[in-house]
């Protein structure tokens, strides 16, 4: 049984922001999920998916970057808005570039926190 009519589809957000921030992900994904809206976002591993203490960038240890950030710019494609994560107005170089990416596919983007333009930390 579904809660809206073929007329009311529900809004799709794709949240988009730092590994460094995944427990804020997921907390926000439930919170958009109880709003009634589909949540796309990055995939988040359980702490046993890790074989050594190192558990930034898995991506690059494992050779799949390139991979995993274009199914996330798809995502982004299916997306009718964007909210990026940027916890004390980080945002990263992947960040950045989905970011860019969003903006020039059209998609209404929306910041966690103010957001200076002028701020550029994707070298961190």
């Amino acid at each position: 049984m579904s809660c809206w009519s073929e007329e009311m589809k529900p809004v799709v957000v794709c949240l988009c922001g730092s590994t460094r921030f995944t427990e804020l992900m997921l907390v926000k994904q439930w919170e958009l999920t109880k709003q009634g809206k589909i949540v796309l976002s990055w995939c988040a591993l359980p702490d046993s998916y890790f074989a050594g203490e190192d558990r930034a960038h898995i991506g690059d240890q494992e050779g799949v970057k390139a991979v995993v950030d274009e199914v996330h710019k798809r995502k982004i494609d299916l997306a009718d808005e964007v909210l990026i994560l940027n916890v004390g107005d980080y945002i990263g170089e992947s960040t950045r570039s989905e970011l860019d990416y969003a903006i020039a596919h059209g998609k209404t983007v929306e910041f966690l926190e103010p957001h200076n333009e002028n701020l550029r930390d994707a070298a961190t």
